[in-house]
């Protein structure tokens, strides 16, 4: 039989744990504020859903006065389109859009419950982002990365120089929302090392309140979506590059046979060319498994510049 002590610490456990779970699922209730870092089609897609599908007043936080400008024009158009398919009433629209409050002052995420950072895939500027963050919001703040390849676990260690200090990297989490964030429903959650479980489980509520189909991966390269999807596109490429296969062939019989509304080719013009081969290097890098070395012909296209649909030019012509 146990001991008295046993029995009073495995009591106080049970309590903790229900305790904890408790704060997770008010936590995301809770959430009635939203800060965006990044004015980009993602970050700005991320701002918009929110504003509409949880109704909380978003703060967009950019650098650039000219990328808030075209950022908010961007929701105007998605939100007139919105209204003239009947999606939405007029009303519905103009409660959305006043919600959004652009800012070029992080700072003004000082108060704010949930911060979800969607800038370039760059390392540097997201640690020194979050280093930011763990000081200016608030001790509860849920402090999420859209980010597509980056360690989770590297990101939330730059919110502290001292790796025994957990008050801020364990808020620190991945939301990883599929682009055009308006449309696709999936967002896949990532846990670093030091993530704690009620960050998890409250980042995967707030989701859920934006109309999202939550997917849980573990910090690994390539998490789950580019983990899958890249090879699948390299593949594709290789493919194309030892005359397996024409453009046409490729991507017809990928639709035509799998029923994917874009045969692979066509979505590496979508996604951007540069964008699938830096992730292709990470995997390649992170894993040493030859099985993620990149097409040599991918590289090429890079090289020169034939990026897909935003240079005008990739497998296709735009």
């Amino acid at each position: 039989m146990a001991s008295p002590l046993l029995r009073m610490r495995a009591l106080g456990a049970c309590r903790q744990i229900r305790s904890f779970s408790d704060t997770s699922r008010r936590n995301a209730a809770d959430v009635k504020s939203l800060g965006v870092i990044g004015a980009g089609q993602m970050g700005l897609g991320i701002a918009l859903v929110a504003a509409q599908k949880a109704q909380v007043p978003v703060t967009i936080i950019d650098t650039s006065d000219k990328a808030l400008s075209k950022g908010l024009a961007f929701a105007d158009k998605l939100l007139a389109k919105d209204v003239a398919k009947s999606r939405m009433t007029q009303d519905q629209a103009d409660q959305a859009r006043a919600l959004l409050k652009p800012s070029m002052k992080m700072e003004d995420l000082s108060s704010v419950d949930f911060v979800i950072e969607a800038v370039p895939e760059i390392p540097k500027l997201k640690y020194d982002i979050f280093g930011n963050l763990a000081k200016i919001c608030p001790k509860h703040t849920i402090l999420a990365t859209n980010t597509s390849s980056i360690s989770i676990t590297k990101i939330a260690a730059a919110t502290t120089s001292d790796p025994t200090d957990t008050s801020a990297s364990s808020r620190v989490v991945s939301t990883h929302f599929m682009n055009p964030v308006p449309v696709q429903k999936g967002v896949e959650i990532i846990s670093g090392l030091q993530t704690s479980k009620e960050t998890l489980d409250t980042a995967v509520e707030f989701c859920k309140r934006l109309g999202k189909v939550t997917s849980v991966s573990a910090d690994t390269p390539g998490f789950l979506a580019n983990r899958i999807l890249m090879p699948y596109i390299n593949e594709a490429v290789i493919c194309l590059e030892t005359g397996v296969g024409d453009r046409d062939s490729i991507d017809d019989i990928m639709r035509n046979g799998t029923n994917v509304p874009m045969g692979p080719l066509q979505l590496a013009d979508f996604i951007g060319l540069d964008t699938c081969l830096s992730i292709m290097k990470v995997l390649y890098q992170e894993t040493g498994d030859s099985k993620y070395r990149p097409s040599v012909l991918l590289g090429k296209m890079v090289d020169a510049g034939w990026l897909g649909k935003k240079s005008g030019k990739g497998f296709y012509d735009y």
